[in-house]
């Protein structure tokens, strides 16, 4: 599956659990729902996946953990805050470029209407791949 059709599919998966729980739940309800909407759309995901960082000659890991990693292509970070600050932004480029990843959606389900909590995060995508925002979602990139 081509990344923006990855990206439309998890978004999509992320509306349909905000429509059905609404805000103000914690994260990891979010995630326990996301992770099956996705998998029943027959997607692969792992939750709570290591991120091990390689420094030079070691391999620190200290338990950094995605919380949902999507075909081994996408990384999504659920959030159930005030708002998505900046940093935010920043740890999730920080993981794309430890992973190798080139895809991070950061998801805020503590809003009236999700479009408003997506953030999608861009790290030197693949030739050939756009880095357009589908138009019909409202989102923010570093």
């Amino acid at each position: 599956m081509e990344i923006n059709q990855l990206s439309e599919a998890i978004i999509g998966g992320a509306i349909d659990v905000h429509r059905e729980l609404g805000p103000g739940l914690l994260e990891s309800v979010y995630e326990a729902c996301l992770r099956y909407e996705l998998q029943q759309r027959g997607l692969r995901v792992e939750s709570q996946k290591a991120l091990p960082v390689r420094y030079k000659t070691v391999i620190v890991d200290l338990g950094l953990r995605l919380d949902l990693l999507v075909e081994s292509q996408v990384i999504v970070e659920i959030k159930s805050i005030e708002r998505i600050e900046r940093v935010h932004e920043k740890q999730l480029l920080s993981y794309l470029k430890v992973s190798g990843c080139h895809l991070g959606l950061l998801l805020n389900f503590n809003v009236p209407v999700l479009r408003r909590g997506i953030s999608r995060i861009v790290h030197q995508l693949p030739e050939g791949e756009s880095k357009s925002v589908p138009s019909a979602f409202s989102a923010g990139s570093a």
